[in-house]
């Protein structure tokens, strides 16, 4: 990717930056973009010094990785320190415009990777200059979610701008507004913001561009035309570019401006407009279904649960057992999660650097992460159970803010040589073995919000009748729990024929008169003969799991010359039907559009094969739905969708089709829905004429003309849940929380004990984290859904001193506690709004 820029630096300064401009003054955001990860010669800090020194008119914005000053310090110091004098001065003509740590998109991971990419990087940046200001947030690439208003402004940012106008590969925000709006983020909260112009247009002959680049006569013109008195254009430069001033010598028109400057110009001008930004405005795109891509994605959100599990499990074994808590290997576990966050690892996978390719790394950064965090809670729960007992037990941990009873699944010590009806009951448990042999043994526990139960091992009875699979005398298999009745057609590719939910008026789900089949997969196989459909071939269904707690299905076939294999579980009293495809390729793959531009591949051909997800293999979902309407998870954010389809093939038609966590289709009076769980980042399809459908898997031409490979098998898991009502009603935000966040247990000789930290919560309200800083506790409380704005919240601890911070550590407010009584107040929380509770001198009694 770095190479393309530099390659085509000289495209850019050939191209008439400046000439021409009206007698207008206009402004213009210089600086530099990159870091030691991605960009940072070591020649860059003298050079911008010198060029600082040298052009007094220069002022530049830095969205630099914060890490890189390490290696700055240790080798250039002489350079260093002067940077140092020039950033620790706020009137200085530099300004940090993103501090994130590992520069991430933001739209594509967790609200708490989120906030910790911002606390780290700032952190990390203080101990370097340390009279640092964080002022305006901007950014070189598309890195945009709308939740953005109440993180940034909870950090002590005051103005955000939405342009990435050289830098638009990955997409761009929707063209929206004048000089400036307030942004309003999901929770109501605003900020001052610069967005991209109604009058910014995208750059023609361009697939990366709009016309803020360089402050061109027709973008200035277009901008005064628009009514806009001081107009801005941008370019934050690849570090490492030796071209200086971006606008170079002709700038008698033009001032360069930090963004704190130009906001100081205008933010007291009025009729500014209210912008309620959505989601689908944040218009972006990477190559979604690209095995290297889910892969990352993937190994992304398997270590953001695991380290917020960790860090739950750690700070309550330091608030009732008294273990230090870790936090040398949570700074660690949480750096290397967020290098892997990188928007480079997700553009440029395939790129490599000293160390390897980004891909490499990801799996290296996040293997540590997710090491280090079961090492904590294993460590955590072994010093909360250290009673020890003759008898062997089950310690189940529940790390979420709410009550649970569910079937969980725990590990059978190897010694274990038999188990019998006399440990449990057996409609109360259900021995299942691995596919390497090991054996697992299901059982029903309920375990407290945050905290653990432990569970006898004496007998428990269960009223539960049993969940089975039989095969119908019309050859379909019928597999039945107390919730669903699912029937699968072997003849058929293994499609679900009927999905029934008992407790929703035995409704149907399955539209039985579309000809796609439902959880079929198709695809458009262009090096083997074109579309093709696992609905026209047979397959070979087997029962992995027979009852009486969990029943599973293996539907067993090929698609081309692909050989896959579905499982569908289906567990009692549990909502979630879970699912999950492996495929495995013989020989080479296209999949998806089949796209040969003349000539090869070219940069500026707005047609794109791996935009057009409809071609690509998908799993489709026709659904027994009138007049229906979408609904999709985002960081602090549920999106109800305004477009008519999710279909695009050009960059300059980008639609915002991601799935984060869920996406859910109702009926028009949203009676009735079913919502698709995924374990990873990917996009989904929807129209009027065609039904839902999740990407499973894309090989062909991608960004820069690479070739998108798949190297091995796949394997990816999804989940379905219908329901009634609206994506509030139907709990989804809460059932995403359990299935990223499974009861954990495991036999442990330990008493018959129990440990709940949150002794009243009320209905909506999730815990994201808890974790020490120094001696004090924190809990971010978010409200997911909950449409009542006090909440009434206490605590099984005491504490000295009880405060709401924001995400600066700065007190929001005071809270009323008394030191003798447990910690319980009362405090307002809108939807999709964070309350992070500081609790000083907790202690268990």
């Amino acid at each position: 990717m770095k190479k393309i820029y530099r390659a085509l630096l000289s495209v850019f300064l050939l191209s008439g930056v400046c000439k021409n401009l009206p007698a207008q003054t206009s402004y213009f955001v210089d600086g530099f973009h990159g870091g030691i990860y991605g960009h940072y010669p070591l020649w860059v800090t003298k050079f911008m010094t010198d060029t600082l020194q040298h052009y007094k008119d220069w002022k530049i914005n830095l969205e630099i990785e914060p890490e890189t000053w390490d290696t700055v310090a240790l080798k250039d110091p002489s350079n260093y320190a002067v940077f140092q004098k020039l950033l620790d001065n706020s009137e200085n003509p530099v300004e940090y415009v993103n501090p994130a740590y590992g520069q991430s998109y933001l739209y594509n991971i967790s609200a708490e990777s989120i906030i910790r990419q911002f606390q780290y990087g700032m952190r990390k940046l203080k101990e370097h200059f340390p009279g640092i200001t964080f002022t305006t947030y901007s950014t070189e690439e598309p890195c945009f979610t709308s939740a953005l208003p109440q993180i940034l402004k909870s950090l002590g940012f005051k103005y955000a701008s939405l342009k990435n106008p050289n830098t638009c590969w990955g997409g761009y925000v929707r063209a929206y507004g004048g000089e400036s709006l307030n942004w309003i983020g999901p929770d109501g909260t605003s900020i001052l913001t610069v967005p991209r112009y109604a009058s910014e247009e995208l750059q023609k002959k361009s697939t990366w561009q709009t016309t803020a680049w360089n402050n061109s006569h027709a973008y200035i013109n277009a901008s005064i035309q628009q009514g806009i008195t001081d107009p801005v254009g941008m370019c934050l430069q690849d570090a490492g570019w030796k071209n200086g001033r971006w606008l170079g010598k002709n700038t008698s028109a033009a001032r360069y401006t930090t963004w704190r400057d130009y906001f100081n110009l205008i933010e007291k001008k009025q009729n500014v407009e209210d912008w309620r930004l959505s989601q689908e405005d944040i218009q972006v795109s990477l190559v979604w279904g690209s095995q290297v891509l889910q892969r990352i994605a993937q190994q992304v959100r398997q270590a953001e649960n695991k380290i917020t599990m960790a860090e739950k499990a750690a700070a309550l074994a330091k608030l009732y057992a008294n273990v230090p808590y870790p936090q040398k290997e949570f700074d660690e576990a949480w750096r290397t999660l967020m290098l892997a966050q990188h928007h480079d690892c997700w553009i440029v996978p395939y790129n490599k650097q000293k160390w390897g390719t980004w891909t490499d790394n990801v799996k290296v950064w996040t293997g540590n992460t997710i090491s280090a965090s079961e090492k904590i809670i294993q460590h955590s729960l072994q010093a909360l159970n250290k009673t020890t007992s003759n008898q062997q037990n089950i310690v189940v941990y529940n790390a979420t803010a709410f009550n649970r009873n569910e079937i969980v699944e725990v590990k059978l010590p190897a010694d274990t040589k038999h188990i019998t009806d006399g440990l449990f009951n057996s409609h109360n448990t259900q021995l299942v073995t691995g596919n390497d042999s090991s054996r697992s043994l299901l059982v029903r526990a309920s375990a407290p919000a945050l905290g653990y139960s432990v569970l006898s091992t004496g007998k428990h009875a269960d009223s539960r009748s049993s969940a089975v699979i039989r095969q119908l005398p019309d050859g379909t298999i019928a597999m039945e729990t107390d919730l669903y009745k699912l029937v699968i057609n072997p003849a058929e590719g293994g499609r679900i024929q009927q999905l029934i939910a008992k407790t929703l008026g035995n409704k149907d789900f399955v539209d039985a008169n579309n000809t796609n089949g439902f959880n079929t997969l198709r695809g458009n196989f262009y090096t083997d003969g074109g579309f093709k459909t696992s609905k026209t071939t047979s397959a070979k269904v087997t029962i992995i799991e027979n009852g009486p707690l969990r029943i599973g299905l293996k539907i067993e076939s090929t698609l081309s010359n692909a050989k896959f294999i579905q499982t569908i579980r289906l567990t009692q009293g549990e909502r979630l039907i879970d699912c999950s495809l492996h495929l495995e390729y013989s020989g080479r793959n296209g999949i998806g559009e089949d796209f040969k531009q003349q000539g090869g591949f070219n940069l500026t051909d707005l047609h794109k094969a791996f935009y057009n997800d409809t071609c690509k293999l998908i799993a489709t979902f026709p659904l027994n739905l009138q007049h229906q309407k979408v609904y999709k998870d985002a960081p602090l954010d549920v999106t109800e969708s305004k477009l008519s389809n999710t279909f695009y093939n050009s960059w300059d038609s980008i639609k915002n089709n991601i799935i984060n966590n869920w996406v859910d289709v109702t009926d028009g009076a949203t009676n009735y829905g079913m919502a698709i769980f995924s374990d990873h980042v990917t996009s989904y399809s929807h129209g009027a004429n065609f039904p839902l459908a999740l990407t499973m898997q894309y090989a062909g031409v991608g960004l820069w003309g690479r070739d998108y490979t798949v190297d091995g098998p796949s394997d990816i898991r999804y989940a379905l849940l219908p329901h009634k009502g609206k994506w509030d009603a139907a709990d989804l935000n809460n059932e995403t929380i359990k299935w990223n966040e499974p009861l954990t247990a495991s036999f442990n000789n330990t008493a018959n004990n129990s440990l709940e930290f949150i002794s009243h919560l009320d209905s909506g309200i999730a815990v994201s984290a808890m974790y020490y800083n120094g001696d004090d506790l924190y809990v971010r409380l978010v409200n997911n859904g909950s449409k009542q704005l006090t909440h009434k919240i206490s605590f099984n601890c005491y504490a000295d001193e009880v405060d709401l911070v924001e995400l600066n550590n700065t007190v929001a407010k005071k809270v009323k506690n008394e030191k003798n009584e447990k910690v319980a107040f009362e405090c307002e929380i809108p939807v999709f709004g964070i309350r992070t509770v500081r609790m000083k001198g907790a202690r268990a009694n």
